[in-house]
């Protein structure tokens, strides 16, 4: 909802798991192969590799994240002993910065939990698959997206501390608004956007801050904090990048003050914010997302909207009034078109709960 590019400064969050995700049905084998299968990339066909062969392969791109899941499981001692056949399906846009890659990690991490009688924590199966994704898929991601996914509940949004992981529930109450999410249709893929590149200039900005604060992330500085010492950092851009990691930060915790007291058009306030920060101090926006704010922004019943995920691509989020939903959808999605030449696509999502084990009748699925 709001708290973007702050996890992996030890900042503050504010995500929600929604209502879309990814599935996973699995089947045991008697040897130590496993076959991974996508219908959502039915082009690459079945995917396989050996228990003893949990290394990354460019040619398995998708079956990667899942493989890296499994690698760690391993690497922490729990008894991965048998093969398996598992078959994918994601109703979330692949590459949109709605954390495909987080969903499909924590999915397998509860296949794995299941199928293996493996007595561990959702929390642990958190950061195991921030470590995959870190280390075996080589992303400096923070630990939001996987904590959302893991943790989530329906109708609450998580106010998430990503330094010390204290994290509290906040009820979203949206009376008469729905929340819709419009992707861009423009592909990115967060290890080769510019992503690691912006982890690095926070990290030269706080190095410089740490000579006169002590202090072992940007979430410790306040806004007023950095404004007495910005001058530490040399580098224009640097500063920019720390800027933006802080204010969002503060952002962040006042958006769930004003939710608490109901105020919902003081959190789109803040929302708009959010976006112009990503756009001037963080530079990670793109023709397609500010498009896309700035025409949601121009229509009735729009509380709020701003880009989420890593950015350079991807979708944005809107809080818009039920009545006005469809006129939202058909304007936006009209000039879109006009300005960018190709469509964008509407999701009308709620808020659900996070990855779990689901059974009809008995059974497992």
């Amino acid at each position: 909802m709001i708290g973007e590019h702050t996890d992996y400064n030890g900042g503050y969050v504010f995500p929600c798991a929604l209502s879309c995700g990814t599935y996973a049905v699995a089947a045991k084998r008697d040897d130590e192969r496993i076959r991974l299968y996508s219908k959502n990339f039915k082009e690459l066909g079945v995917l396989e590799f050996s228990l003893k062969e949990l290394v990354y392969q460019e040619e398995h791109y998708w079956a990667n994240y899942p493989k890296g899941v499994m690698k760690t499981f391993k690497d922490e001692g729990y008894n991965i002993d048998f093969g398996m056949d598992i078959l994918f399906y994601g109703n979330i846009p692949n590459a949109s910065g709605l954390s495909s890659s987080a969903s499909i990690e924590l999915a397998t991490a509860v296949l794995l939990k299941g199928l293996f009688d493996i007595d561990v924590s959702m929390i642990s199966m958190v950061k195991m698959s921030q470590r995959a994704e870190n280390e075996f898929m080589g992303v400096n991601c923070g630990i939001m997206d996987q904590f959302a996914i893991g943790m989530g509940k329906k109708g609450k949004a998580i106010l998430l501390d990503c330094n010390t992981l204290e994290y509290k529930y906040s009820n979203i109450m949206l009376d008469n608004m729905s929340i819709v999410i419009t992707n861009t249709n423009k592909k990115r893929g967060l290890a080769d956007s510019k992503y690691n590149e912006r982890r690095s200039e926070c990290d030269k900005g706080l190095s410089q801050l740490q000579k006169r604060l002590n202090i072992n992330f940007l979430g410790e500085v306040t806004k007023e904090q950095f404004e007495e010492n910005k001058y530490l950092i040399t580098n224009e851009t640097d500063r920019k990048r720390v800027k933006h990691a802080i204010y969002e930060n503060w952002r962040t915790k006042k958006a769930v003050e004003v939710l608490e007291k109901g105020n919902i058009e003081e959190f789109g306030k803040l929302m708009n914010e959010s976006h112009k920060s990503l756009k001037y101090d963080y530079e990670v926006t793109g023709k397609e997302l500010d498009t896309l704010v700035e025409l949601s922004l121009k229509q009735e019943g729009v509380i709020g909207s701003r880009m989420i995920g890593a950015g350079f691509g991807g979708c944005t989020v809107s809080i818009v009034k039920n009545e006005k939903v469809d006129e939202f959808m058909q304007n936006v999605g009209k000039e879109y078109l006009n300005k960018i030449g190709y469509e964008a696509t509407f999701y009308i999502v709620n808020i659900g709960d996070g990855a779990r084990e689901l059974k009809k009748e008995g059974m497992s699925l």
